[in-house]
């Protein structure tokens, strides 16, 4: 700077000393502010590039008595006033322009940032230490560079001039500006989104396990886990309250997630979901959709799957942040809130209140559902050490083989399962007249034919699907309700039915069992000698659906590669029948028996058959067509034995479990018919003492036994002495 422009400056500063903060009085080697500098240069043109960087013009003997007289006065105004300007007797380094100048659109756009959106936002950039810094801190003689010229803040400047905050990030901005525009529109959208979280949570809080439960009257109660969860984060400071409301959001949305799972397997296996072992379903369910909607099909559902689990634990979390901070902002409104629900529900639980019977309106439901889970995981954890010791538990365990079966040496046996066959297809109004006519019509065909028959109804240890729990407890003799009992007894040396026939010595033992698709390992644990699968079955025509091959097709090849050869040893057969497995859509037709061929019969059928899509969201339509399969698989059955069977034949056939609660009714028992088939009398007589109804179709008041007792009674009647 000039000697002449101080001059002229400092003539300034007698007028008014105190009160601006003239450049005059601003130390030499103090660069000021961005936006001072960018001021300063702006309003004093007189100076020219050459005289600001001139460092010879800036001499001690350049002060006035004038300048002098307005360091004397400094002290008097610290807030305005400057620190006295002293020169260095080094020269200095030329004054610097900042090389980033603030614009004026961020200086606008920092003014209209309110202070609260300022401090949300500071970052530890404002605070560091070369902000902090004055020059005069740096060593005598020491030459700064350009950026720590910038850098320093001006004292002369006061705190309200100089920018604390940096720039809000964008969205912040925008939103800032889209709501000062449109602030109805902003108010609207964010009581919608409040009431939206809080709808989210309620809803989570409350949903019921099973589908036939919900209905408007469970959402619309007080549920105690919001009641405690208002108020701790009321009186949880900021960061701790984001993060519980984050920890506690995500674990309603894992609980809402189980929820959803818990009214699936209600729904199709007629009990919840097992967090511990059910898992391993995730696979099986993934097979039955890409045979039921093809591989596209099935992937799609899968992807929709993960999404909406992803979107349920995202809008969860998110809806309890929001709800939190609402109640951190208006604490008192919140506080009184939260104490008026929370006599509210003492008052209701203490008196009992209810919509309707089972529906409190103090509600613990979600307290009640962890409570239970935790309980069956220690059930589940207990039950397996249990389970071991009770399956090397067997009455005929050590029998010796000529003391086994031996009413039925020389005999033909059938063990056969109808998929799904169970006691709603034989009393549900809407199936049971086609079923108990193909019943009746069928059971004259065995009685012209020589044959009679007497059944029985057994309990089944799974419901809806699971049918290897079904197929393992009837011919073992243990109660196999879950996958980690079926995989505890199939690793042992449990004696089966088939095992007992084979260990006669007196019987060859075959499977024939369509929906085998890949190995299968419990082929010895069942003490099958030869199976049959749908790769060795020579199908080839389409599957229907799930089914890999008509029943009709299965016992055709089964009559052709195994029943008609030349044996050594009569047969005991296991066969599987698959028509009826859901969806029930396409269901095959009977075809004249020399047609059947390999199968490519079935081509026109199945196209014009059904999809699964006409009848699976549709109760009546399901039951209509689950009736129709039933029909379909008994008839294929009985028309084999018929034409096949001789005087040594006895077959024993029954459902592995009932259809799923959208066919069987949601709170259907778990039963299923069973019959034995022979043309010798002698083999019915002897289960005569079990009061069985004669004919294909069991009465109402026809003794229910649990499957696994089958097993024991059967061995028993037919001449086997127990031995443990």
């Amino acid at each position: 700077m000039s000697f002449n422009t101080s001059s002229r400056q400092l003539s300034k500063t007698d007028e008014a000393p105190e009160d601006v903060p003239s450049q005059e009085v601003t130390p030499l080697d103090a660069p000021a502010p961005r936006d001072t500098v960018q001021t300063s240069e702006a309003e004093t043109p007189e100076v020219s590039a050459p005289e600001a960087k001139a460092p010879e013009t800036e001499a001690p003997e350049a002060k006035t008595p004038e300048a002098e007289a307005a360091e004397a006065k400094a002290p008097e105004a610290p807030e305005t006033e400057t620190p006295e300007a002293t020169t260095d007797p080094e020269p200095k380094a030329p004054e610097a322009k900042d090389p980033e100048p603030e614009t004026p659109e961020a200086e606008a756009s920092q003014t209209e940032t309110s202070q609260t959106e300022a401090s949300e936002t500071e970052t530890p950039e404002t605070e560091s230490p070369e902000a902090e810094a004055p020059d005069a801190d740096a060593p005598e003689g020491e030459v700064e560079a350009p950026e720590q010229a910038a850098a320093a803040p001006d004292p002369a400047v006061s705190d309200a001039d100089t920018p604390t905050a940096p720039r809000p990030r964008r969205w912040r901005r925008v939103w800032g500006g889209w709501r000062e525009k449109y602030p109805v529109a902003a108010r609207v959208l964010a009581w919608t989104t409040t009431a939206v979280a809080l709808a989210v949570v309620v809803v989570a809080l409350l949903m019921p396990t099973q589908a036939d439960k919900v209905r408007l009257a469970a959402f619309v109660r007080l549920p105690v886990e919001a009641i405690f969860g208002a108020a701790l984060l009321i009186v949880l400071p900021r960061k701790p309250r984001i993060a519980v409301a984050a920890f506690a959001g995500l674990g309603l949305g894992a609980l809402t997630v189980v929820n959803f799972l818990d009214i699936g397997f209600n729904e199709y296996l007629g009990r919840g979901f097992n967090v511990v072992l059910d898992w391993s379903l995730f696979s099986d369910a993934q097979g039955y959709l890409q045979d039921t909607f093809g591989k596209g099909g099935a992937l799609g559902i899968a992807a929709l799957a993960v999404t909406l689990v992803i979107a349920v634990l995202a809008l969860t979390t998110l809806s309890v942040i929001r709800l939190g901070n609402l109640a951190a902002r208006h604490t008192e409104t919140a506080t009184r809130t939260t104490l008026v629900l929370a006599i509210a529900w003492v008052t209701c639980a203490a008196l009992g209140v209810q919509y309707a019977a089972g529906i409190p309106i103090a509600s613990e439901h979600t307290m009640q559902a962890l409570q239970f889970k935790a309980e069956q995981v220690q059930r589940t954890l207990q039950d397996e050490a249990e389970f071991a010791k009770i399956a090397k538990k067997d009455n005929f365990a050590n029998t010796p083989p000529d003391q086994l079966l031996t009413g039925l040496r020389g005999k033909d046996m059938m063990i056969t399962f109808i998929e799904s066959y169970g006691r709603s297809a034989i009393e549900d109004p809407v199936m049971a007249p086609g079923v108990d006519a193909t019943l009746t019509a069928e059971n004259k065909k065995l009685t012209d034919a020589g044959f009679a028959a007497k059944s029985g109804w057994l309990t089944s240890a799974t419901y809806g699907g699971s049918s290897w729990l079904g197929h393992s407890t009837f011919m073992s003799g243990l109660w196999i309700s879950n996958q980690q009992r079926y995989r505890t007894v199939t690793a042992g040396e449990r004696l089966t039915l088939p095992g007992a026939f084979k260990k006669t010595g007196a019987w060859d033992t075959v499977g024939v069992m369509p929906g085998v698709q890949k190995a299968w390992p419990e082929q010895n644990f069942y003490g099958i000698d030869k199976l049959y699968d749908s790769h060795k079955l020579g199908y080839k025509g389409p599957k229907f659906s799930w089914s890999t091959m008509p029943d009709q097709y299965a016992l055709t090849a089964f009559e052709r590669l195994v029943h008609s050869k030349k044996h050594d040893k009569p047969l005991m057969s296991t066969i599987i029948l698959t028509s009826s497995h859901q969806p029930w859509a396409p269901i095959p037709e009977l075809v004249p028996q020399d047609q059947v061929g390999d199968g490519s019969i079935y081509n026109a059928i199945e196209k014009a058959g059904k999809k699964p899509a006409d009848i699976i969201t549709d109760s009546t339509k399901s039951k209509q067509e689950y009736g129709k399969s039933i029909q379909y698989s008994v008839s294929s059955l009985i028309n084999y034995l018929v034409k096949y069977g001789n005087k040594n034949t006895v077959l024993i056939f029954l459902g592995d479990h009932q259809p799923i609660a959208r066919v069987s009714g949601n709170h259907a028992s778990r039963d299923v018919p069973v019959s034995i088939v022979a043309k010798d009398p002698k083999v019915l007589d002897k289960i005569a003492a079990w009061n069985w109804a004669d004919g294909l179709q069991p009465k109402q008041d026809t003794p229910v036994w649990k499957m696994n007792a089958f097993r024991d009674r059967f061995l028993t009647a037919y001449g086997s002495t127990p031995a443990p």
